[in-house]
């Protein structure tokens, strides 16, 4: 961490009204006497996307299901400089209770929220929910198997090759931070390096984890329409929140992600989306209006 820098998250937390709209919640300090979206520093042990599930949690009550990726906020605050990085999220429960941080919370439009928060960079956050032109939230995590063992020192079938110590402690990463985005089903390639990384994560769920060949490498390289297709399905429109996850190899991923449209950084040509073993893409929407954010991986640690 660099020094001077103070790393925190938070959330836009929205729900559908009757009318078809949505509101968000912003909430009061007394503190500071201003109207802000909830908040707060990261605490050691935890993934940043963690602190911020966290801190909303804390400050408005709400449970919530993770969505897009927001913006990254920065400012001078006393004793050196905050960065907030913000995630959308739907909320599905809870009630909130005043207390020392927050004392009061309003369910408000979002123009009427961008009118009420005291801070520009509130606002910025706010004018990234209001966007149309991508989800608020993904409906597929696309996952590549965690870490495994060599190929050339595996004396057996090459699909039984399992994990290994690295790989098992990536899978129950997953399992500790997937369920944030509500899964309600688990999906994998017929290998067995695939289904060891998503069993932590269905156990944790209570759900099965079922076969899905079709994204398979080699089946996706022998009929890659079938494997695009089978992927193409879990990005369609959810009546709730929540995601199915899939779990693949690395030779099918980045060609799935190149077929959606997705580019990495914005580079088109023919640099290749990463799909780097244990990561996670989280997609939704169609292929010209697509939400795509990359997860590496759920580092502890904030990078500087």
């Amino acid at each position: 961490m660099s020094d001077g820098l103070i790393p925190a998250a938070g959330g836009a937390v929205w729900r559908r009204t009757p009318a078809g709209g949505i509101e968000t919640a912003v909430v009061h300090r007394p503190r500071y006497d201003d109207w802000s979206l909830p908040k707060g520093k990261h605490d050691p042990g935890e993934s940043l996307l963690e602190t911020a599930v966290r801190e909303v949690g804390e400050e408005t009550g709400c449970s919530v299901v993770v969505g897009r990726r927001s913006v990254r906020t920065q400012y001078a605050v006393e004793g050196g400089t905050k960065r907030v990085d913000y995630w959308l999220m739907e909320a599905v429960g809870g009630t909130f209770e005043p207390g020392d941080e927050t004392d009061d919370l309003r369910w408000l439009p979002v123009d009427d929220a961008t009118a009420t928060v005291t801070h520009d960079h509130d606002r910025a956050v706010l004018a990234d929910l209001a966007r149309t032109d991508v989800p608020r939230s993904p409906t597929l995590l696309l996952v590549r198997h965690a870490k495994a063992g060599s190929r050339s020192e595996w004396d057996g079938d090459d699909d039984l090759r399992p994990l290994d110590p690295r790989g098992r402690r990536q899978a129950r990463r997953l399992a500790e931070v997937l369920p944030l985005f509500a899964p309600t089903a688990v999906l994998t390639a017929e290998r067995t390096r695939c289904r060891e990384t998503v069993e932590p994560l269905a156990e944790v769920l209570g759900l099965p984890v079922q076969p899905l060949p079709e994204v398979g490498e080699e089946e996706f390289a022998a009929d890659p329409q079938a494997g695009l297709a089978a992927v193409e399905r879990f990005l369609e429109t959810r009546p709730a929140p929540g995601v199915t996850v899939v779990c693949s190899q690395g030779g099918a991923i980045p060609s799935m992600l190149m077929a959606l449209g997705v580019r990495w950084a914005g580079v088109a040509g023919a640099l290749w989306p990463p799909a780097t073993k244990g990561s996670t893409w989280a997609l939704g929407g169609r292929p010209g209006a697509l939400l795509a954010d990359y997860y590496r991986d759920f580092p502890i640690d904030p990078e500087t």
